[in-house]
């Protein structure tokens, strides 16, 4: 049974969990991951060869920056694994708009940009449009705020 002593005291420690710093806080993963591995299982080079989003087969990963990628050739894959900066999405594959703003959201494959060589990915297509009519201030900030947004 729930007294009111224990919503009191459960009360009481949601300041004290606030005040903590960020480092004693859990962080978020350094890279977005959906259920079916990192950037919701989408070859993240298919979008350089102007395909747009391709899911990956779940046969042909590779582990990087600790999530698991998934591609949709085995060529791509090694793409990949050569030059990982390249072709891995801004902000850890977190909606670029968001990163802009100071927080962290979910990001969907259909809401996405290359801008400059570099893969930009947004949780919805209002933000990417939101995104793309503030270029390039968008990416000085978000990269101002980032990795510090993850907590």
């Amino acid at each position: 049974m729930i007294h009111r002593r224990h919503i009191l005291s459960a009360a009481a420690l949601v300041p004290l969990a606030l005040a903590l710093p960020r480092s004693a806080r859990a962080a978020e993963p350094r890279v977005f991951q959906g259920d079916r591995g990192a950037i919701n299982g989408i070859d993240p080079v298919a979008y350089f060869d102007g395909n747009g989003p391709v899911p990956g087969n779940p046969d042909i990963t590779h582990d990087h920056d600790g999530a698991t990628w998934v591609f949709a050739s085995a060529g791509n894959r090694e793409a990949f694994a050569a030059e990982p900066l390249r072709f891995a999405p801004a902000f850890g594959g977190y909606c670029a708009f968001a990163a802009s703003r100071g927080y962290l959201a979910p990001t969907i494959p259909e809401a996405w940009s290359i801008h400059e060589g570099r893969l930009f990915l947004n949780a919805s297509l209002r933000a990417r449009r939101l995104w793309t009519a503030e270029l390039p201030d968008v990416i000085a900030q978000g990269e101002a705020n980032w990795p510090g947004i993850l907590g």
